[in-house]
């Protein structure tokens, strides 16, 4: 089993964040950075299929694990990340234990699953098809997201499923979904992933959430969360920046009072 699959189902802090970014040098300044992984957000980003063996190949430089928002439910999506060798996959809008089960086949070589057996990166191109074969289904992480009001009813049946490592909250979508928006509904948004946290830690699977700042990640780890996706690379770009710009216009403007 690969140290990350590992650290991920024995629920240890994890603290990584979204590769927005369709460039191979972002993806090494984020993967230097201290991450313990990223995910190319395949799904919410202008990056292409194409594009995506490359991003993986950079965060391999620095032996980062990179696993892959897809954009759906497609197997053949899931296979394609896979073959290009990612760490794992990150499966949205899940939000019944039968799409579950299917992000399971997706992402498993038989006999627990159903993936087709292809010569690409992640097999040498070919060369080790046999070696990957051996090691895949024990090293990759699946993790699902959990983001509907059908997926919170549903979601002690989600977490049932064999084959799911990680139950991945994603607030934001979630807040739409269940009519819980913006502070008026901070309240109802929290119990609900709370709940979502207490059935997937009851059936064994480890809980993630995005957020986009590190502000409540302790009172969340508190609840029984270990895996962290602050905001994306784009994010912290645009607000490290607007933080630069703030602070020379704050010390000019005190330079001129001299």
């Amino acid at each position: 089993m690969s140290d990350f699959r590992r650290n991920c189902i024995e629920q240890k802090l994890l603290i990584g964040t979204f590769a927005a970014i369709p460039h191979p040098v972002a993806i090494e300044v984020t993967a230097a950075s201290g991450v313990d992984f990223l995910c190319i957000d395949w799904e919410h980003s202008q990056i292409g299929r194409e594009r995506i063996e490359d991003l993986i190949r950079a965060a391999d430089v620095h032996r980062v694990p990179a696993m892959v928002r897809v954009p759906g439910h497609a197997a053949e999506d899931i296979a394609a990340v896979l073959d290009a060798g990612a760490a794992g996959v990150l499966v949205p809008r899940v939000s019944t234990a039968e799409q579950a089960r299917n992000a399971v086949k997706a992402t498993r070589y038989p006999p627990l699953g159903a993936r087709g057996v292809g010569p690409g990166r992640a097999a040498a191109y070919g060369y080790r098809i046999p070696d990957y074969l051996a090691k895949a289904n024990a090293e990759l992480v699946l993790a699902i997201q959990v983001e509907t009001a059908e997926g919170l009813a549903n979601v002690a049946e989600i977490a049932a499923v064999d084959g799911v490592d990680l139950l991945f909250i994603g607030p934001g979508d979630l807040s739409v979904s269940i009519d819980a928006m913006g502070p008026a509904g901070k309240e109802k948004l929290d119990a609900a992933i709370r709940a979502i946290t207490k059935a997937a830690l009851s059936a064994g699977r480890a809980v993630g959430i995005f957020r986009p700042s590190p502000d409540d990640v302790g009172a969340w780890s508190e609840a029984g969360i270990s895996f962290f996706m602050l905001a994306s690379d784009a994010m912290f770009l645009g607000a490290s920046l607007a933080a630069g710009v703030d602070a020379a216009r704050a010390g000019k403007h005190d330079g001129n009072k001299g």
